[in-house]
Order: structure tokens, then sequence, then C-alpha cells
């Protein structure tokens, strides 16, 4: 399905996205700083003799190659180390239906151990031998699944396990580097649950909702402690939070909702508003991370940067959620159908305050952060993007003003996490 229609104009290629150090081989330049890690070396290689038990069953591995072998190596190895991690993580939140703001969180804190994971490995390389970084990958995504999804630890264990064996009896990696590398990805691994453990995301809402005709109506809101999260790039949860909204009897308050009275709703419209109510909704974290996923292989790029746009586009959406719930809940404002009984909406609004628009936050951060890696698809992924938030409008769910609001949350949130990601030096 096309994701970007003649229905929504092209946004103009002069809108705000950051240019960055390009090569057509390699891509953007990903700072050497980590996520997890202060500095790459700060976390030692393993002693050959600490590792050496672990080689010495790995190597019995390399003897036993079958013809399927070369076939799963392709697999495992299309995209670099963090592509078919981000994958498995993407289809374990769907079957456990992980949705937004969590599933930003999940995939933010997952990407950033693997991205640390594989450049620990990669900086402690000496030509062609030193810890492999496939091997620190998958110990890292193993250590931190568990931690999401406990009761399948072990299945998470055995997945990693024949990522690691695959290499081996395709002779791609050695059975000491695998050996080492593994032991990186558990560090790295457990550093992040470390994180994770302490980020605020299993705070208990115990407030209540405040009474007014300009507030909310409505009970248990979803996920009301988001705003508090910890996040990556923002300097504090607040640091873009909007102006207030309009008072309900401001002259912007009725133009806004003199707009949603006045669109003529078509099956196009109401297609595209339901389309996005989805993929723009509980989805939106797995498109943004296909599309990031469908660039990647398109342009080439190499597997560190590959590790570091997935890592960019997740702490993008997470902040960009981050900074939006922190505004929902200081706010309250009501949804347009709360403020007039004869609107009508597509479908029913979700269950959390309407200013600003949270597809205007998300998919904003998420395209901008792939218009500034991806220069030669910029004009459509900025499309896509406005369209995510032009389609809350489309269905009666969300004013002007929303949407306006969420797009500059998500616009700033992305600028920040672009620069924090990448050596900025322009195309």
């Amino acid at each position: 399905m096309r994701l970007v229609t003649p229905f929504v104009a092209v946004l103009l290629a002069s809108a705000s996205v950051p240019a960055f150090a390009t090569d057509k081989a390699t891509g953007p330049a990903p700072r050497a700083q980590g996520w997890l890690v202060k500095s790459y070396g700060e976390v030692e290689m393993p002693a050959a003799a600490a590792t050496a038990p672990q080689a010495a069953e790995l190597k019995k591995i390399a003897v036993t190659r079958s013809p399927g072998d070369m076939a799963k190596l392709q697999w495992w190895s299309v995209g670099g180390p963090a592509y078919r991690w981000n994958e498995i993580l993407l289809d374990q939140m769907q079957e456990a239906f992980v949705t937004l703001p969590t599933s930003a969180r999940h995939l933010a804190l997952f990407q950033a151990a693997l991205d640390d994971a594989t450049a620990v490995a990669r900086a402690q390389r000496k030509g062609a031998t030193g810890p492999s970084e496939y091997a620190a990958a998958a110990a890292a995504a193993a250590e931190v699944m568990a931690y999401f999804f406990p009761a399948k630890a072990a299945q998470f264990a055995a997945k990693a396990e024949e990522a690691v064996k695959v290499r081996l009896a395709a002779g791609a990696d050695q059975a000491q580097d695998a050996a080492t590398g593994r032991a990186i990805g558990q560090r790295i691994g457990a550093l992040a649950v470390a994180y994770g453990k302490a980020d605020g995301s299993d705070a208990k809402w115990t407030g209540s909702v405040p009474e007014g005709a300009d507030k909310w109506k409505g009970t248990n809101p979803i996920a009301p402690m988001a705003g508090t999260w910890k996040a990556w790039v923002l300097t504090a949860n607040n640091e873009f939070r909007p102006a207030p909204p309009p008072a309900l009897e401001s002259e912007k308050l009725g133009k806004d909702l003199a707009e949603l009275k006045e669109f003529k709703r078509s099956p196009r419209s109401n297609h595209r508003a339901t389309f996005w109510e989805v993929n723009g909704g509980a989805r939106a974290h797995t498109m943004w991370n296909d599309i990031a996923r469908e660039k990647l292989l398109e342009y080439g790029y190499t597997p560190a940067v590959a590790a570091r746009v997935l890592t960019a586009v997740n702490v993008a959406l997470l902040d960009a959620g981050i900074a939006c719930w922190d505004a929902k809940f200081t706010f309250w404002y009501p949804r347009p159908t709360m403020v007039d009984a004869e609107l009508k909406s597509v479908f029913p609004p979700p269950n959390h305050p309407s200013y600003p628009a949270a597809h205007g936050c998300f998919s904003t951060a998420a395209a901008v952060v792939l218009a500034g890696v991806f220069p030669q698809d910029k004009e459509r992924l900025l499309a896509i993007g406005k369209e995510a938030a032009e389609a809350r409008l489309w269905a009666g769910i969300h004013y002007r003003f929303d949407i306006d609001a969420g797009q500059e949350i998500g616009r700033k949130v992305a600028e920040k996490t672009l620069a924090r990601s990448f050596d900025s030096r322009g195309l």
C-alpha cells in the first residue's frame, strides 16, 4: 500500500532538515559517543582466559557446517548486526500488543544497547580479528528482550545462540571472537537493563482527572506518567512544551472548530484517516522502523551507520512522545467533540487529552530524522509524516493548533536527536 498519495501535497524541499556528512557507500558519520557508555573504551575486552571455555565449546560448531548454513548466514547478516534484531523485537511487541508510548521506550533502549554493543566490539577489533559485532548484538538483544518479556527469556537466548552459531558454522566468525563479542554484549545488555529499571516507566499514576469545562473528560487516560519518563536527548521533559492552548471563548478556538465543521469528508479522506489511526497510532513505531530498514538496504549504508540510524529514529520517537505527554497532561485540553457536541468524528479519539496531537509529535519526529539521513527521499518522508498529522483533523479528533504544536515538538526533538547522533558537516 502506498503511504503517500496525491491527496497530500509533498512538502517543500526547503523544509528544515539538518544536513550530515554523507558518503554513498557509508552514509552519515555517527558521533563516537555511546548511549549507555561514555566512551567505547571503558568496556574492556574480556581476557582470552576468561572466555576460553566458551570459545572451546563454540569451536566445535565450526565442524558441523550444513548446506543450509550459508542461507542462514545471509539472513542474519543482511543490514548489519542490528538489522534483524530490530525486526525480531517489532514482531515480539506486535504479538504482545505493546503500543506507543511504551513501544518507543522499548525500542530506544533496545537499539541503544545494540548500537553500543556493536560499537564497543568494533572499536576493539584489530584488522580481521577481535570481538564479533554480531555476537555482541545477539547477546545484548537477548539480555534486553528478556528484561522486556521475562517469560520468553529462554526463547530469546536460543535465538541469540542461533545467530552466533550460524556465523561459526559458516566460517564467518572465529570461536574466540564470538566468545569475546558475546561477553561484551552481555555487559552492555546489563547496562541497558539497569537503565530501564531506573527510567521511571514503571511509575504508577496516583492523580485524578481535573474538572472544568476547559478540561478533558474521561477516565483511565493512556500512560499519564509518560511525560515524566527519562529522556535520551531532551535537557528537560518540558524543554519543548508549547504555549498553552486557546481559551474556550477565544477566536482561535472558534476558527479551528469552524475548520473541522466545514471539512468535507470523502471516502478517500475517511480511508486515510482510518489508515493513520492504525499505522500512525498503535503501530506507528512499526511503520517507521520498517521504513528505516527498507531505506538502509536501498542506500547500502555500513553496519555502523545502520545501528545508529535505528537508534536515532527510536530515540526521537520516544523523546517526542515524552515531550508530547508532558504537554498533554499539563494542559488536559478537551477533544473537539467534547467542546462541540455537533461534531462527529470518524472514529472515537484515543483516551488522552487533545493538545498537542500525538501523531504530529511521533510521525514528524521519525520523518525528520529519516529525511536527515536519507536525503534522496527527503520530500517523500516528510510528506508521510505530514499526512500522519493532518489525518487527525480529517478524522475530526484534533484541532489545527493541536497538529501544529505536535509537529513543532516532533521537529525540534528530531533536530536535537540528529545533532546528538551524527557529525553535522553538510552534504
